[in-house]
């Protein structure tokens, strides 16, 4: 049993002194060398599952082939941290946040939590309620969390991150995390996204929003796609248009 009495239990930062073979979409965007490429990782086009990006690092699987790990290094230009949460490989979906700290599941090792907390502060998210990458969506200015989280989750969040935080749904669904991708320039959002949902997106992340999808038609973006400032990469499937949209949602253009 938890001692803490909402579902996360803050951990304190210690002083810090099969990508699946085929064809890679890769290129230049806006003449200052931002990137975007599309790729499949361990058998699967949806990328965002695999991948968290938090502040300037991007988390990864241990197992990555060298050339999955070229092309994030292409993409995203951030540091890379291989790791295993608990065994599990589905990093995207079980993390989430931003320079300042990050909210991961209770299926998190004390070896992974070592890990985490020299990028930052960690929030355990405990109990049901605990996949944080499908749960939330953040970025420097806010962070975007489902209604499923109580609202004393809410306030640990939010002293972890350091940024406002805001409970919706995305086109009437909890999992915000997998139905929407941001960084400091934009968010890109499940097609069928209401006008409220819209705003108070747009009001906690300081971003404007855009609506799309990726890997051929899928309104997963985050599940499918992980973004830095500067580069994304999204799903083997992922079309031109659909590229073009991420591009100019999150300002890589």
């Amino acid at each position: 049993m938890s001692l803490c009495p909402s579902p996360f239990l803050p951990i304190p930062e210690p002083n810090r002194h099969q990508r699946k073979r085929g064809q890679v979409q890769l290129r230049a965007t806006g003449g200052h060398g931002m990137t975007i490429a599309t790729t499949d990782l361990l058998g699967s086009d949806q990328v965002g599952v695999y991948l968290a990006r938090v502040g300037n690092v991007v988390f990864h699987p241990l197992e990555l082939e060298p050339a999955s790990i070229e092309i994030l290094d292409a993409t995203l230009g951030l540091e890379r941290c291989p790791i295993s949460i608990g065994g599990s490989n589905l990093i995207g979906a079980l993390l989430a946040g931003n320079s300042r700290g990050m909210a991961v599941a209770d299926i998190v090792s004390d070896r992974d939590i070592d890990t985490l907390t020299s990028y930052g502060d960690v929030v355990v998210m405990e109990g049901g309620v605990n996949t944080a990458g499908n749960l939330m969506v953040a970025n420097e200015h806010g962070a975007v969390v489902s209604p499923s989280i109580p609202r004393d989750g809410l306030e640990v969040l939010a002293d972890v991150l350091n940024v406002d935080v805001a409970a919706t749904t995305v086109a009437g669904q909890d999992v915000v995390g997998s139905l929407a991708i941001c960084n400091a320039q934009g968010v890109l959002l499940h097609p069928d996204v209401t006008a409220d949902e819209v705003e108070v997106i747009r009001s906690v992340l300081s971003v404007d929003p855009m609506v799309g999808t990726v890997a051929f038609g899928s309104p997963y973006v985050g599940a499918g796609a992980c973004a830095s400032d500067t580069g994304a990469v999204a799903g083997q499937a992922t079309t031109g248009p659909e590229l073009n949209r991420l591009e100019d949602a999150l300002g890589l253009i």
